[in-house]
């Protein structure tokens, strides 16, 4: 019997103290993503599926299965072969064979591979999903996590870097570009060279030596070798965090794969000018409405990339005589051209992220999707394609968000009063409180009697003249102005010279605002999560899955 609660679903208690803020209150998200957040059923005509809790998709299982067409076996022997190629532990063949079975399903989510695993926010996701597929079996679901690597994207330049935090408390940056012999090559295709030697050295350079790094540099140097590819490396690093959690890696780019996706390829071909006249309609609505469309689609606009014969991929374009063209203009289709092809060899197609969550559904027997902002917003848009291919629009949910505070400036934050959602305003808004409060508070009484004192002699100037000379009052409202703007620039001097006086106390702000907001944005968008493997081992990983709350739609702020 279906209980509607469970000890899986369930944050574990745990010696850190975790608090959530509303993405509401962070600056920079969409108002499409913040409304999503606030109750997704009032965006109904965008997210027809949605749920408003984890706890409401048992109830969506069952259209799940009924619409599900693919060869389900089929699916999971390219799954079981592909994971098995990785080494992949007893527990994620055990969900392989656990998805074989009729009446069970795939909680999905997936990412770009990115140097050394990315940001923070792919472990996040993978562990969303790690948790919602736990919380559904125990309530008597047969649910599995799986990872869809983004292997077909070809934007090399975007996942070729990492961010970690180095030895003295910044930001570091490391960079691996191997030689390629072509641009516009799938990172699925992307070969490491020797140059990932000298990248590994550079990043344990930066990184503090602790009683993990020696393991740590192993295990990376093992993974992240000459001759591997790219997105085989990003596997690897990813299954030697999840393994044990059962992880089902996808690889979108197998040809077992892509021969199960033809006839959705196919379709989507037929119906491209269809597809392509909705989106534009939507991008409209939500612009109407002040929303954000996260795809520029133009009429020209076609929802799949052609693979070339080099493995390059590359964008079609509608010409205006209906047929359709590579961008670099070397070959040219007809509809009915392409949707041959597609039936025949679909491996010279990949699908556009208008597509991608259709052909993603399309493998899997989907009943969520866990992705980040953006993603939220892309199945706003998105959602016409799923109904022009008669297929249910899966339910998205947005990832577990984390910022992940140590101790050390836990304790900065509480010696200066300061809170993550102050912090947020930067660190220039930051430094009045602090050097006023608690630096030089003797300083601070003199400005704000210099102040009090000058307003009352211009206050009384003021008075005067305007019975004099009303238009001398008005000049001397002019200049007023000016000397409280030559006052607070002072002031600010003085706040900037009192901070960089104290050598520590200054090196304590100026590492708390690298580490928490790194380039002025959430920590999960740019560090690596070397930076606390290295500090807390793998240990680091359990902490987090842990913190899951999945009742929070807000962003988790975790206190070691």
């Amino acid at each position: 019997m279906e209980q509607e609660t469970s000890d899986f679903c369930l944050p574990v208690n745990n010696s850190f103290i975790v608090e959530s803020l509303s993405f509401a209150e962070i600056p920079n998200q969409s108002k499409l993503f913040i409304e999503y957040q606030k109750n997704p059923r009032n965006l109904a005509e965008y997210y027809p599926n949605s749920v408003e809790s984890h706890t409401e998709l048992s109830a969506y299982i069952p259209q799940v299965l009924e619409d599900y067409k693919a060869d389900r076996n089929a699916v999971c022997n390219a799954l079981e072969e592909m994971n098995r190629k990785f080494g992949a532990g007893e527990k994620t063949l055990e969900n392989i064979n656990l998805l074989r079975e009729n009446d069970s399903v795939a909680v999905v989510t997936g990412q770009q591979a990115g140097l050394f695993s990315g940001p923070l926010y792919t472990i996040y996701k993978a562990l969303s999903a790690v948790k919602l597929s736990e919380c559904l079996r125990g309530r008597g679901f047969k649910a599995v996590p799986v990872f869809w690597i983004a292997t077909e994207d070809h934007d090399f330049e975007e996942v070729s870097n990492a961010f970690v935090i180095n030895k003295s408390g910044n930001v570091e940056e490391i960079k691996n570009e191997p030689k390629r012999e072509a641009e516009n090559l799938p990172v699925g295709y992307v070969k490491l060279d020797d140059s990932i030697k000298e990248t590994i050295e550079k990043l344990f350079d930066e990184l503090p030596e602790t009683e993990f790094t020696a393991e740590l540099k192993n295990t990376i140097g093992e993974i992240w070798k000459a001759g591997e590819s790219f997105s085989d490396a990003f596997i690897l690093t990813l299954k030697k965090i999840f393994d044990k959690y059962g992880l089902i890696m996808l690889d979108p780019l197998n040809e077992k794969l892509k021969k199960i996706a033809a006839p959705i390829y196919v379709e989507a071909i037929k119906k491209s000018d269809e597809i392509v006249n909705a989106l534009v309609k939507r991008s409209e609505e939500l612009v109407e409405k002040s929303f954000h469309a996260q795809v520029l689609v133009t009429d020209d606009y076609f929802p799949l990339f052609w693979q070339a014969k080099d493995t390059t991929r590359n964008a079609l374009k509608k010409s205006r005589k209906g047929t359709f063209k590579t961008k670099d203009d070397s070959r040219e289709f007809t509809i009915g051209e392409l949707a041959e092809i597609a039936e025949s060899d679909p491996q010279r197609f990949s699908p556009t992220v208008v597509l991608r969550g259709v052909v993603q559904d399309y493998l899997l027997p989907t009943v969520c999707y866990f992705g980040g902002g953006a993603e939220v917003a892309y199945f706003a848009q998105s959602g016409e394609v799923y109904k022009i291919l008669n297929r249910p629009q899966t339910p998205v949910f947005h990832r577990q968000s984390f910022t992940v505070v140590e101790a050390k400036h836990r304790r900065t934050m509480e010696k200066y009063d300061l809170t993550f959602k102050e912090l947020l305003g930067g660190k220039k808004e930051n430094l009045p409180k602090i050097v006023e409060k608690y630096l030089n508070p003797e300083m601070t009484k003199i400005f704000a009697e210099a102040e009090e004192k000058i307003n009352a002699e211009l206050n009384r100037l003021d008075e005067n003249l305007t019975k004099i000379e009303p238009t001398l009052a008005e000049n001397l409202a002019t200049r007023r102005r000016k000397i409280v703007y030559h006052i607070e620039n002072i002031r600010n001097k003085f706040h900037k010279a009192q901070i960089e006086k104290d050598e520590i106390i200054n090196r304590r702000i100026e590492t708390l605002f690298e580490e928490i907001l790194p380039h002025k944005s959430l920590q999960e968008r740019t560090v690596n999560v070397l930076t606390f493997l290295n500090l807390y081992g793998f240990y680091f990983t359990d902490w987090i899955y842990d913190a899951i709350d999945l009742d929070d739609k807000g962003h988790r702020i975790i206190y070691l």
